[in-house]
């Protein structure tokens, strides 16, 4: 199948590319700058100029794939909701292109928020509005759900929290960039909130899973690990770096986490069963904990993140 990318030179996405790519299919990553563009040209892989703003060449990259896996957020937490409001704009785009068509949309989204402390499931749905840390995003997979009403092979991928590997952090990074500038590694309350988490190669060939078979309608979980104390991963940090590790105090979180303050609470442990079973879905990439184990994340690049 010839396949359209957002997000395509992300950090999901550069890992999804070659996961198509070696999967037989040719694709189409959407690409917003000279860089994005000479990356997936690198890969053998044709490009489309724009951005989540330009409506209507995602509907022309839309229209003239046989399936979509969108992947592109802008994650400044900053402006979640203007950025959610962006991504629904996309979706719909996206979904009045491929209207009619049972051709494949696959989305990315997130797990935080849909049921604190408890073990989330597939079952578990979307919030209707914005009640929860992640509700605006979920007006991007409402309609992305909705779209199966109107032939269109919708699913949506719900991300663990932390997608790693150890090239690149994600959320983690950056609660070790923080550890480094404090001089502490830093949890909230006793840390045993969970965070579920996911290696990155995983993630990209759940994705190709989905894009190939998922019915329409349907939610899928992309999670290894189903719940990692934040109290462990800062003591790892700790040790790795050699400094201390300590509670924080909730009214001090904003300023000692920055907008990492939002989520850093999150107890969010979420399983893939369902997940693994229907689609045929393993994980066997190292766990969180054995990718930070492995030392590569501390070492200090710019662009680690």
């Amino acid at each position: 199948m010839r396949i359209f990318v957002t997000g395509a030179s992300g950090f999901i996405g550069s890992a999804v590319m070659p996961e198509l790519l070696g999967g037989g299919h040719e694709v189409v990553g959407l690409a917003r700058s000279d860089a994005s563009a000479e990356a997936l040209r690198s890969l053998w892989a044709d490009v489309l100029r724009g951005s989540l703003d330009d409506l209507d060449v995602l509907r022309d990259g839309a229209s003239q794939a046989d399936g979509v896996i969108h992947l592109a957020f802008n994650h400044d937490f900053t402006q979640f909701a203007a950025a959610a409001q962006t991504d629904l704009r996309a979706i719909e785009s996206i979904g009045r292109a491929l209207e009619g068509t049972g051709k494949p949309l696959v989305i990315a989204s997130g797990l935080v928020g849909l049921a604190p402390g408890q073990v989330v499931t597939e079952d578990h749905p979307f919030p209707s509005g914005a009640n929860s840390p992640m509700g605006p995003r979920a007006l991007g997979a409402h309609a992305a759900l909705g779209l199966a009403e109107r032939r269109v092979r919708s699913s949506v991928v719900r991300l663990a929290m932390s997608v790693h590997d150890d090239i690149k952090r994600g959320f983690v990074g950056t609660l070790i960039d923080i550890a480094r500038q404090k001089g502490v590694a830093g949890y909230v309350g006793d840390g045993s909130n969970r965070w579920p988490a996911v290696h990155r190669l995983d993630a990209a060939r759940l994705f190709r899973l989905a894009l190939e078979s998922a019915p329409a309608g349907s939610i899928w979980h992309g999670v290894g690990d189903e719940g990692v104390p934040l109290k462990e991963i800062a003591e790892n940090i700790g040790r790795h770096l050699n400094v201390p590790v300590a509670s924080i105090p909730a009214e001090d979180a904003a300023a000692h986490f920055g907008w990492l303050a939002l989520l850093i609470g999150a107890d969010a442990p979420a399983s893939s069963a369902r997940t693994q079973e229907l689609l045929g879905w393993t994980p066997t990439h190292r766990g969180l904990i054995a990718d930070l184990e492995q030392g590569r994340f501390f070492i200090e690049t710019e662009g680690k993140n």
